[in-house]
Order: C-alpha cells, then sequence, then structure tokens
C-alpha cells in the first residue's frame, strides 16, 4: 500500500468525511513516532495523525484525546475535529500561515517569548489533565517495555539511573505543585504563526512540575544559556528564582536520562523515522546518556539540588 493509499482509507475511516470524501493533495509531516499529514479534504486542509507501530505499549489514547479537547478548548492545542483510540487516528484543523518551532524560529527572542507564553497559558489553565507524568515512573515502564523485548541499553545506564534518585528525593522535598504538562516539547510539536505559538500532539500529556516542560524544550531545541535565560524571564514575567533555574538544569538531565530509553524504544520498534541528525536511533540514545551523564557530573550538581530543596517554587 502506497502512503497514499494509506491516508484516503484512514480518512475513509472518519466518520464525518467517509469513503466518499474528496482528497487532495497529501503532505508528510515531520514526526519520529506517528505517521502525520497535511491533507485536503473536501477542499479543506487537515492534519491526519496515524499512530505509530508499537506506541500502543507505551501511550495512553484516553489522557491524549482529553489533553486534545482541553487545549483546543484553551486556544494552546490545535482545533480537534476527531479523535479515534480505536483506530490510532487523529484529525485536527490546519493552522494556517504557521510555521514549526526550528532552530532557526527559536533563536528570534520574539518567538520564544511566545512560547514561553503558550506553556504559562497551558500550566495556569486550570483544567487539569487524567494522568501523572513522572520521568522516572516513565523510565520504569521503558525498561519494563525493553525487558520484554531484550533490548540492550548503554553500558552505565543503570548506575546513572541510581543516582538519579538523588533527584527524585530532592523534587520530592521540594513539594512542587503539578499543572497540566506536555512533556514531550520537542520542536516539531510547536508551530509560529508570527504572533502565536500552538502546541501539538499530546501523547506524552500528564500533570507534572512546569519546568519539565520547559526544560524539555530546552533540550530538544538545543537551547544556549541565554535562550534559557529569555525562556525563564518571559515565563515568570520577570526574574525566575534560583530553585527555578536549578530544576530547569536538573530536569534538562533527567530528560536526557529518559529519553535514552526511548531513543532505545524506538530502534526495538525499528522506527525508520530520522531521529534528527542522528544516523540511528541508538546513536540517538548514546547522544541523550552522555549529556545526562555530563550534567550530573557538573562539580555544582549538588548545589543545584540544595537549591531545589530549599528554595521558592516560584510560580509563572
Amino acid at each position: 500500500m502506497t502512503v497514499e493509499d494509506l491516508v484516503r482509507a484512514k480518512v475513509a475511516e472518519v466518520p464525518m468525511f467517509g469513503p466518499g470524501a474528496e482528497v487532495g493533495r497529501i503532505v508528510r509531516l515531520a514526526s519520529m513516532t506517528n505517521q502525520s499529514f497535511k491533507v485536503a479534504i473536501d477542499g479543506r486542509d487537515y492534519v491526519l495523525r496515524i499512530a505509530g507501530q508499537g506506541t500502543e505499549e507505551y501511550i495512553d489514547r484516553e489522557a491524549d484525546e482529553h489533553a486534545a479537547r482541553v487545549t483546543a478548548q484553551i486556544g494552546v492545542g490545535a482545533p480537534l475535529v476527531y479523535y479515534s483510540r480505536e483506530r490510532g487516528i487523529q484529525v485536527t484543523a490546519f493552522i494556517e500561515n504557521s510555521a514549526p518551532m526550528d532552530a532557526a524560529v527559536l533563536s528570534d527572542p520574539h518567538a520564544l517569548r511566545l512560547a514561553a507564553d503558550a506553556f504559562r497559558r497551558l500550566h495556569t489553565c486550570g483544567s487539569p489533565f487524567l494522568g501523572r507524568f513522572s520521568n522516572f515512573e516513565k523510565m520504569d515502564e521503558y525498561l519494563d517495555v525493553l525487558r520484554r523485548h531484550d533490548s540492550r541499553l548503554p553500558d552505565g545506564y543503570f548506575e546513572a539511573k541510581t543516582e538519579a534518585e538523588a533527584v527524585r528525593q530532592a523534587l520530592a522535598d521540594a513539594n512542587v505543585a503539578l499543572a497540566p504538562c506536555h512533556n514531550d516539547p520537542a520542536p516539531e510539536n510547536l508551530v509560529y504563526t508570527g504572533d502565536r505559538v500552538y502546541i501539538l500532539d499530546w501523547e506524552f500529556c500528564g500533570n507534572n512540575d512546569p519546568m519539565w516542560d520547559l526544560a524539555d524544550l530546552s533540550v530538544e531545541a538545543d537551547f544556549s544559556d541565554r535562550q534559557d535565560a529569555i525562556l525563564l524571564e518571559a515565563y515568570c514575567n520577570g526574574p525566575p528564582s534560583k530553585a527555578m533555574e536549578a530544576r530547569l538544569v536538573i530536569y534538562k538531565a533527567m530528560a536526557f536520562l529518559l529519553w535514552t530509553l526511548w531513543g532505545v524504544l524506538q530502534e526495538v520498534n525499528e522506527n525508520q523515522a530520522p531521529a534528527y541528525h542522528f544516523a540511528s536511533y541508538w546513536d540517538y540514545a548514546m547522544d541523550r546518556f552522555t549529556r545526562s551523564k555530563a550534567i550530573m557530573g557538573r562539580e555544582d550538581f549538588g548545589a543545584l539540588l540544595e537549591a531545589v530543596r530549599g528554595g521558592d517554587a516560584g510560580s509563572p
């Protein structure tokens, strides 16, 4: 089956369209886990997302749908047209005059501040998501899946995970209030219109420490210290607390550690989509693991943990 045939078949499964829908131009969109397409249907543009191979093992589709509906209502997410948990299909309106927030876009302080505003609106919307996202629990979940597949892991991964227990305790001591979070804000999950940022794809949604979202955006977009500072100050509408700055750095280390396992899982699932500039998902995983260890090996990492424990949690 060709890509065009696949898309047409999936469009036909959507009740509001059906087999008689007129399907026009089909454009493949950037996506590392699923298959996403811009599709002209009956003269209007939509985004069709087809669930990726193996995602049923680690994606909660009920939570994903709930978050998609909540965020569409508050204007942070794309307008939701159709969602089927059973078929693994989502259809949203295509956001006109938009562009993915790649490195070039995110180098613009104005765009970066609008991204901070979008996350602040999400985190303060007052509509909790269905579940809790914990990077530590997610690591355990991924490890369980990888054990079932008898998968290889980077040498020293379990030692690094043990070291991360100090981070878990420091964050528990800080007792930060949880908020609805995206938890996977890779640049391809954000689009920019020039005066607004939309956040897309809610498969990793859950209530979490808001600093995870900012730290993970920094990780995935490879921010400089200056970009981190702009992001945090815009998010806080002023200078952030030392504790918030520390949580940003600490969550970077944890994001790298978690996405190490995600990269290995994509290798296991034989995901053929590109992992940024990496030759394989194993190379991606090793890069993430190396960078996690580098942050946890910093001389000031212990001081950062103390700042998290004793500091003001801060709020947007």
